[in-house]
């Protein structure tokens, strides 16, 4: 008889870090604010070690900071580096779409298609504070209906970090392009790969222009 092996417990470098990402993607750790790594250590009662580790993931993902002998600090968004990331995740996204389409939206067909209403009433009424969530939310729809678990996983970190740079220089962005969003959504659901492509790279060159009027550092 086969025993069911119980999914292996993430290692402590692992659990920092996400803990961590989450708190500045939620804002509660804010660009600037420091980053001890004692602090973090009695926190999570583990050594320095993993805190280490920890902090050099973030850093490599661009949202900590880390400068010799003054340690680390949340990072604040660089406009180059929000071009690139752009860059990049319309090309991921582009594909996303083309495959979810391939797909029909596969097991997410019905939740695309709520989305996609629900920021259409929230543009409606004006609720602005529920569109940031409700267009992550779609983009990571489009890559779960892609059927490709790498592109996936690459573009959340993607999403996130936009999504992040967006947060911390539009007050209150509103998002005007719900008509796009559903033009997307049909291209997908009715299995056109090279419409729903190029709806979603014009959609993407929309972020990219708006990043490139905005001042940031």
């Amino acid at each position: 008889m086969s025993v069911a092996r119980s999914a292996p417990e993430p290692a402590p470098r692992e659990v920092i870090a996400r803990t961590v990402r989450e708190q500045i993607l939620t804002g509660s750790l804010a660009p600037g604010d420091r980053l001890r790594e004692a602090e973090l250590a009695q926190r999570f009662g583990v050594s320095r070690v993993p805190v280490r580790e920890a902090l050099s993931q973030l850093q490599s993902e661009g949202f900590v900071t880390l400068v010799r002998y003054r340690g680390a600090t949340v990072s604040a968004a660089s406009g180059s580096a929000a071009l690139e990331l752009i860059q990049i995740r319309r090309g991921l996204e582009v594909l996303a779409a083309q495959l979810a389409a391939e797909n029909r939206g596969g097991a997410v067909a019905d939740e695309l298609a709520r989305v996609v209403e629900l920021g259409r009433t929230a543009t409606t009424v004006r609720a602005h504070p529920d569109l940031p969530p409700l267009i992550l939310r779609f983009h990571t729809l489009v890559a779960r209906a892609a059927g490709n678990h790498q592109l996936e996983l690459m573009l959340g970190q993607l999403l996130d970090r936009v999504a992040w740079i967006f947060d911390q220089h539009l007050d209150e962005r509103t998002d005007d392009s719900w008509s796009d969003h559903a033009a997307i959504a049909r291209a997908i659901l009715g299995g056109s790969p090279v419409q729903a492509g190029y709806l979603m790279g014009e959609h993407i060159a929309k972020d990219e222009a708006l990043l490139a009027r905005l001042e940031i550092g």
